[in-house]
């Protein structure tokens, strides 16, 4: 039963986060980004919010300071908008996984043009 409810916290916890990150945070250095997946703790303490920010490194260092510096003010959101006795504590971290993706798709490509060019013939 607590596996559940951590789950369907994290869901809302999802949701609630990106409409905050989209709407209400107003920082310009804050770039383009994204919530991917959000993990609670079996006791609803803690949540780890994985996020995936579009550019360089830096750019995502950055914006996961900024993140993790408005930690606070997320909780206190969540507090009110989420009927909860605590909310949980809340860490932004980075989610490279987007990332890793292109790269293998980009991977796969050079393959497949490399086998159009040097594969055998058929005859």
């Amino acid at each position: 039963m607590a596996k559940h409810r951590a789950y369907r916290l994290a869901e809302t916890l999802k949701e609630e986060i990106s409409q905050m990150i989209r709407e209400e945070l107003k920082d310009p250095r804050l770039g383009f980004v994204t919530v991917t997946g959000v993990d609670v703790a079996d006791d609803l303490s803690y949540a780890k919010v994985y996020v995936s920010v579009l550019g360089e490194a830096e750019a995502a260092k950055g914006s996961l300071k900024i993140l993790n510096g408005a930690a606070g003010y997320v909780r206190s959101e969540i507090a009110k908008r989420i009927r909860l006795r605590y909310a949980p504590e809340i860490v932004f971290k980075h989610d490279s996984s987007v990332e890793q993706g292109a790269h293998i798709a980009k991977l796969l490509r050079a393959m497949e043009g490399q086998g159009q060019e040097g594969g055998p013939d058929e005859g």
